[in-house]
């Protein structure tokens, strides 16, 4: 069921329910200023955030002090005007950025005012956006469910009882809420696909190396990358222009091909749909319901899609040790130091990885290592593999996570998520994409898996299927 679109108030501009793409063109043509552009979006905030709370240490102020100068600067060079030029921004809360306050959702960084900007926020300011404050994001960006105590919780503007998913669930909602028209986040264990399928707007997690990370305590790591997410395909493509790209600081970084992002068609297409990776995972029956009537219409536009799965097993284990390693090692001089201030799961995060043994941490390494031989292989025969992004749809937004998914109970808050995480211990770019709603009308996204590198080919195809379903235009019913 496809929700229809509620009415927008006659005090907001339309400009917020353009794309990006379509904003830079009316600001390039001057049929809207950046000034314009930017009161628009603070106008949809101010009637929008108090109950939604997706952006915060909003400094509106700041904001239109740089849309100001960005209208004088490019009075008369308007055809040589930046990528991103004048798009109002508010970026994740775990990235550092100059200047603003950035508190990843901690009390124990709640003052702290960083010299520098990570390299995706510098390539988003020097591309011409307009920042006007930060995302909300769970503790640490642990978990996807996003709530902390600086801030307190986000919520999902199709339903505000539902969660709006995690860890980049604060960019999410303000995007399908028209707050921003583009957003930055990143992905450990699907902290940009979760929200994005819990919000209806698309999420990217790129192959490892292809946006760069820095500052980074972790830089080698194929767990965590930063990406974007946007209401359509075509502006996520945008975004991850400006994103990719290979930087001396980042040693792990890839050369990235992106060009014009074509029409192409559907037909002759070879995809692998999973319900549950071949892993035995329980999903929601109205997840599945609704996907498979996806998949079947996907069919019939002519792509040939057979039930096959790579062999993704021992990846959730190699995953679980390989995260509570990493989280160890960037949070347990936090946690020794602020025990008392922390969260429960933060702490609980670095435990787990102080009771790894070295030879445990050694043989999730070589195992992720048989996992990117056997996706290699699976793409030799498939251009994609399909699969849902998360095992359920938005769930109720008081709880810490799902504590049973059909039927089957959760053992902790990582094993909801296993279903993305899996997918992120292959190294594959991962797309969730808005396809379907439940019938009580919660999002649902279908994940499109490519090989690694292969992000030009795996949007322009997203950009196919979005055709088809023409759901990502859908306006939550925000009351």
């Amino acid at each position: 069921m496809t929700p229809t679109p509620t009415d927008v108030p006659t005090s907001l501009s339309e400009l917020v329910h353009s794309t990006a793409t379509d904003l830079v063109a009316l600001m390039k043509h001057g049929e809207a200023s950046v000034v314009e552009v930017l009161e628009a979006h603070l106008a949809r905030i101010g009637e929008t955030n108090e109950r939604i709370n997706a952006i915060v240490a909003l400094d509106a102020e700041r904001a239109l002090e740089e849309a100001r100068r960005l209208d004088a600067r490019f009075t008369r060079d308007r055809d040589e005007l930046p990528t991103l030029y004048g798009l109002p921004i508010a970026h994740k809360d775990t990235l550092p950025v100059d200047g603003w306050v950035s508190t990843s959702g901690s009390t124990v960084h709640a003052n702290r005012v960083p010299a520098v900007d990570h390299i995706v926020v510098e390539r988003e300011r020097r591309a011409g956006v307009v920042t006007i404050g930060r995302t909300n994001v769970p503790e640490f960006g642990l978990g996807s469910h996003t709530f902390n105590p600086v801030y307190g919780q986000t919520h999902n503007p199709w339903n505000l009882a539902r969660s709006a998913g995690g860890s980049s669930g604060g960019a999410a909602a303000a995007l399908t809420a028209r707050m921003l028209p583009l957003a930055d986040g990143s992905d450990t264990g699907g902290s940009l696909r979760t929200p994005a399928s819990f919000c209806n707007v698309v999420g990217l997690r790129p192959s490892v190396g292809t946006v760069p990370s820095w500052p980074d305590p972790t830089p080698w790591s194929r767990l965590s990358v930063k990406g974007p997410l946007a209401r359509t395909v075509r502006d996520l493509h945008l975004l991850l222009s400006v994103q990719a790209g290979e930087d001396p600081r980042f040693p792990g970084g890839r050369p990235v091909a992106l060009g014009p992002l074509d029409h192409t068609p559907i037909r002759g297409v070879r995809a692998g749909w999973s319900t549950d990776l071949g892993l035995g995972l329980p999903v929601e029956p109205e997840v599945l319901e609704a996907l498979r009537a996806v998949i079947e219409t996907i069919a019939t536009a002519g792509a040939t899609i057979t039930e096959e799965t790579p062999d993704l097993s021992g990846a959730p284990h190699a995953f679980s040790v390989l995260r509570a390693w990493q989280m160890e090692a960037t949070l347990g001089p936090i946690v020794d130091a602020y025990r008392e201030e922390l969260g429960a799961a933060v702490i609980w995060n670095v435990e787990l990885g102080r009771a790894l043994s070295g030879p445990e941490v050694g043989a999730a390494e070589l195992h992720s290592a048989v996992i990117s031989e056997r996706m290699r292989r699976y793409f030799t025969e498939y251009d994609f593999l399909l699969s849902p992004v998360v095992q359920v749809a938005p769930f109720d937004g008081r709880l810490d996570y799902p504590h049973d998914i059909a039927g089957v109970e959760m053992h902790d808050y990582l094993e909801w998520m296993t279903l993305p995480s899996t997918i992120t211990m292959t190294g594959c770019p991962a797309l969730s994409l808005p396809v379907a709603f439940t019938t009580d009308g919660l999002p649902v996204g279908l994940q499109i898996v490519g090989e690694p590198g292969s992000e030009q080919k795996l949007l322009e195809f997203a950009a196919a299927v979005e055709e088809i379903f023409a759901v990502t235009g859908c306006q939550p019913p925000i009351t």
